[in-house]
């Protein structure tokens, strides 16, 4: 819904230009997709993009700015929007008139949310909506089944969808509240893994469409569940690769033993390979960024099938909080030095188990670690 700016300007005395005509409605229009954009959207069409922008007492520049950001289309001067876009516009602009935002931040919120809602809305209309909409007699039409289905579950949808948000919105809050300073809330030391599906490019030549996107829909899942219960949070997913990060090293340990673990009994999955490194991370509209990630990247692409490398700084942290040894040597030691004193030996979740020296392109030498289980132990129930 992105415009030009055109038809906004004024004259030397403050009049404002004759506004540009609307283009003409599209007489192809399906008024079936008319209806559903009407419910969807609770109100009817009534605005050109310059009347919106004016009504929100918003200039075009601005307004446009908006609409790109939120990745809506260019309609020209089409009367296409709504009183909601009018709403939306003057609530951006009022929170950038009030000092809550700037206006660079304001078309971040913009342009986050619509990227996010974006993909929520194609997934929702290409996995949920089409098989709900399946005709349920012979001679029916999809047509004919989905206004009734949508204006059914519009309402519910939208209420989870707020409910959801508000959730993933206090958990982020509260992870910026414990952050130590105003610098580490946007760079921050986390571990960052990257989990990776072996041979996927061979897999794409060998299946089915409909085949691979299950596979890929079966470990987007699966990774998804396991990095949420664990405590972690999954920052995106690349088909057959995702990206999660854990504010502790025995967290995202743990997660990645358990996605090894979880894919490897199941006959249907490849072979997995993941990579953590741990450091500074600067976050940016959901996503993470820096050396720590591309560190994590690189690792996962070195690693042997089914296992887990990690950088020095990951494994230095779990020997700090505990989590593994320095050595099987010193663990050893340890034990015995706690049997004479007649006390428990320490109990490590994981061993570390240094392996060569290698160069890693655009970051020079690094020594990787291999994360097991110590003793073979299995994951926490």
């Amino acid at each position: 819904m992105t415009v030009d700016d055109t038809g906004s300007g004024a004259d030397g005395d403050g009049r404002v230009d004759p506004e540009p005509a609307p283009d003409s409605a599209d007489p192809g229009e399906d008024p079936l997709a008319l209806r559903l954009e009407g419910l969807i959207l609770g109100a009817e069409r009534r605005y050109t993009p310059f009347q919106a922008a004016r009504s929100a007492g918003v200039s075009m520049e601005l307004a446009s700015r908006f609409w790109r950001a939120m990745g809506f289309a260019d309609i020209g001067q089409a009367k296409a929007l709504t009183e909601a876009d009018v709403l939306a516009l003057r609530r951006l602009a009022g929170l950038v008139e009030a000092g809550l935002l700037s206006e660079a931040m304001a078309v971040q919120v913009a342009r986050s949310t619509g990227q996010t809602t974006a993909r929520l809305a194609e997934w929702q209309i290409d996995s949920f909506l089409e098989g709900l909409t399946e005709p349920p007699e012979p001679g029916m039409t999809r047509t004919e089944v989905t206004y009734p289905i949508v204006e059914l579950l519009l309402p519910e949808l939208q209420e989870f969808l707020v409910y959801v948000w508000r959730r993933q919105l206090a958990a982020s809050a509260g992870r910026v509240i414990q952050a130590g300073d105003d610098e580490e809330m946007v760079d921050r030391r986390l571990a960052v893994g990257f989990a990776d599906l072996v041979g996927f490019t061979r897999l794409t030549r060998r299946m089915e469409e409909e085949e691979l996107g299950e596979l890929v829909e079966a470990f987007e899942t699966t990774s998804a569940d396991l990095v949420a219960a664990r405590g972690g949070r999954l920052v995106k997913t690349l088909g057959d690769e995702v990206l999660y990060a854990a504010d502790d090293a025995g967290t995202a340990a743990e997660i990645a033993l358990l996605l090894v673990e979880t894919m490897a009994h199941d006959e249907t999955m490849p072979e997995l390979r993941v990579g953590i490194a741990f450091g500074t991370v600067t976050t940016r509209m959901g996503d993470v960024f820096g050396t720590t990630v591309n560190l994590a990247s690189r690792l996962t692409s070195i690693a042997p099938k089914d296992a887990v490398l990690v950088d020095t700084a990951f494994a230095e942290e779990l020997i700090r909080t505990r989590d593994a040894p320095a050595s099987e040597a010193a663990a050893a030691e340890e034990a015995a030095a706690a049997e004479k004193e007649g006390e428990e030996p320490p109990v490590y979740r994981f061993a570390l188990q240094p392996m060569w020296q290698r160069p890693v392109r655009g970051l020079g030498v690094v020594e990787p670690w291999l994360l097991t289980r110590r003793n073979g132990g299995g994951g926490e129930s």
